[in-house]
């Protein structure tokens, strides 16, 4: 085991990993009460949708999709179960191995998930872009790279959300 291994977290650090939480969770929290306020259904739908969206085709396997949103494989399921439900997805079995199967966007599914990002929209820069300037976002971004998330990345998928929500 290295050094860094058996080092405890500074107080600093314990703090910053408290913040990061409780900041996540409450943003989250009013993201969420911003979508249901206008009328639309939970965050993880438009998450899938807009995963969907992005695949080749518009379809993903089960399993691609789950490793894409970072959610437990009971959680997914029951996921894709309601956007077939309302008819926002379709499952397709797979040409190649008939055991296995994809989900697919449908035009309903697209079409909720550019309403939705209106609200989404919105909802980020109450939350978040109206209490950071643009430098600060960027300091950010940096900070969260280091710990490990790719806003460079996330950063040409927002700009991606905008340009294909109109």
């Amino acid at each position: 085991m290295g050094v860094a291994m058996k080092r405890k977290p500074s107080t600093e650090a314990t703090a910053a990993w408290i913040r990061l939480m409780r900041v996540q969770s409450r943003v989250l929290d009013a993201v969420e009460q911003e979508l249901k306020k206008a009328g639309f259904p939970p965050l993880a739908w438009y998450d899938a949708l807009l995963e969907l969206s992005r695949a080749p085709s518009g379809e993903l396997r089960p399993v691609e999709l789950e490793k894409q949103m970072l959610l437990p494989q009971y959680s997914t399921s029951r996921l894709i179960d309601r956007l077939v439900d309302e008819g926002l997805a379709a499952r397709r079995e797979c040409k190649v191995d008939k055991r296995g199967q994809f989900v697919e966007i449908t035009d309903m599914g697209r079409e909720l998930q550019k309403k939705m990002w209106q609200a989404y929209s919105t909802a980020i820069e109450k939350h978040v872009g109206s209490k950071l300037s643009d430098a600060d976002a960027v300091k950010l971004c940096g900070l969260l790279d280091r710990l490990g998330c790719a806003c460079s990345e996330a950063h040409g998928l927002a700009v991606r959300d905008v340009a294909s929500a109109r």
